[in-house]
């Protein structure tokens, strides 16, 4: 029988969240120089396309979700023709986004309970503008098939609330930075990266690290090479740079007067193995 895990200290958590605010503080300043400073200035979409397109979009990449959302807003006229039509006629128009037989239901369902919540000003929630933050989160998790990170993105993306949504490039990318402790959760690293940061950062850090994830942080073969927080990373630290370095570039370290230098520049690509 293991023995009960000991609870952390309150002088080391507070250590510990010392330490995740610097390492953010790092993290998006170097990430907006590298993609711009992202920073939200109004809807991409109403809040109920909002829910629709991220229901759409699970399980499936954003090319065929978009075009899934495109063809049901095409195919219907309004929210409550899609509500009122057969659930397997919207699973056929919604099928390029996959899973449309799951995702038509739940769509349908999720319209419903907006439609009785809202029925003096159907499906209007610009209610959620002013609800305080935590009371938002909930009204839209309690909405069904809908968990913290769909009701983080339709606050973030549809009102600009300082709501993060964690998808899976963020948790990655969080992970691999030791910006979340080891064995956490994805929902809760929704509350601890949101905790660690200002309210406007919110948007700029899930977007970023969202880019990151694409296009340097990917699942597979991370391109650490090309990544300027190499030396805040604790993959990088403990994964890429212990990694064997090949044979011929061992023989030609052996030349160099620092070959710990010499290694930290090729593993960013600055020398070529020889």
């Amino acid at each position: 029988m293991s023995a009960p895990r000991t609870r952390p200290s309150p002088r080391k958590l507070a250590a510990d969240r010392r330490r995740r605010r610097d390492r953010i503080v790092r993290v998006l300043d170097r990430l907006g120089e590298r993609y711009d400073h992202p920073r939200w200035s109004e809807p991409r979409l109403d809040p109920v396309s909002e829910l629709v397109l991220t229901i759409l979009s699970q399980n499936t990449s954003d090319t065929n979700s978009a075009r899934a959302f495109a063809l049901l807003r095409s195919a219907y006229p309004d929210w409550d023709a899609v509500l009122a039509a057969p659930t397997g006629q919207v699973a056929d128009v919604i099928r390029p986004g996959g899973l449309a037989n799951i995702k038509s239901a739940r769509i349908q369902r999720v319209l419903a309970e907006v439609r009785d919540a809202t029925a003096s000003t159907p499906y209007d929630l610009s209610f959620l503008a002013s609800m305080p933050l935590d009371q938002g989160k909930a009204w839209l998790a309690g909405l069904p098939g809908i968990g913290p990170k769909t009701a983080a993105i339709v606050l973030l993306f549809g009102f600009g609330r300082p709501a993060l949504p964690v998808d899976t490039h963020v948790f990655r990318v969080a992970t691999r930075l030791g910006l979340l402790p080891p064995r956490t959760d994805v929902v809760r690293a929704h509350s601890l990266l949101e905790a660690s940061l200002e309210p406007d950062e919110v948007y700029p850090f899930h977007v970023e690290l969202i880019r990151h994830g694409r296009e340097v942080c990917s699942a597979r073969r991370p391109a650490c090479e090309a990544c300027p927080l190499t030396d805040v990373c604790v993959y990088f630290q403990k994964v890429v740079s212990r990694a064997p370095v090949p044979r011929g570039a061992r023989r030609a370290a052996s030349e160099v007067s620092d070959p710990a230098a010499w290694r930290e520049k090729l593993l960013h690509g600055a020398l070529p193995p020889r």
